[in-house]
């Protein structure tokens, strides 16, 4: 099983990249994201691989990182969710991001990548949320805001707050970080109004 490659970039493909390990040449299909960031033709890269083994066929994928390539396995333990569109997922979002989309449950940052519907992006979103939170680079606050939002049983404060601050056209993700920020300065008794002060302070840092 083939865990990272070493080589120099030969060239490119529409979705892969094809790569010269001591004159063997493999193929590694790449989210775009990654192959937007691989070097020229000719100088050196280092590929995270998943080897994909099927009875019909042997595919390499590779990524920037171990934590990306992580991903892209978690992704695929989702029902519905293949190959193609993990790799669609990692190709507009950072490994991080979609770790932080999902402990969030923002799913409309998740429906960003083609062929990623609202009901797809539920599943992640739903399916996911408990091994998020390990990958993730927000805080528990940010997270228990935005998930207390999300069913309904948010103190009305920070509730009102957080929907403020959606209507001024911030993302959930966003606001949810600001307000928990915002309830760490002037405490969990604060009113909206003071809420939405110290968010849009904090969204304007």
């Amino acid at each position: 099983m083939i865990g990272k490659l070493k080589g120099v970039v030969d060239s490119f493909g529409e979705d892969y990249v094809l790569l010269d390990v001591q004159g063997v040449c493999y193929q590694v299909h790449c989210p775009s994201r990654v192959l937007q960031h691989l070097p020229r033709a000719g100088e050196a890269a280092v590929l995270a691989i998943e080897t994909v083994v099927r009875e019909d066929l042997i595919k390499l994928y590779g990524f920037q990182d171990d934590n990306e390539r992580e991903w892209f396995r978690l992704l695929m333990t989702v029902q519905g969710v293949g190959a193609k569109v993990a790799l669609a997922i990692l190709g507009v979002m950072k490994a991080s991001e979609v770790a932080n989309a999902i402990a969030l449950g923002d799913k409309t940052s998740i429906t960003r990548a083609p062929g990623v519907g609202k009901r797809v992006a539920e599943r992640i979103a739903s399916e996911l949320k408990d091994k998020a939170p390990n990958f993730a680079s927000v805080d528990d606050s940010t997270i228990q805001v935005s998930a207390s939002v999300q069913q309904n049983n948010a103190a009305r404060p920070v509730a009102d707050a957080v929907s403020a601050l959606t209507n001024l056209g911030y993302q959930p993700a966003q606001a949810s970080a600001a307000v928990a920020a915002a309830v760490k300065t002037a405490g969990e008794e604060a009113s909206a109004e003071t809420l939405i002060r110290l968010g849009l302070k904090e969204l304007s840092a």
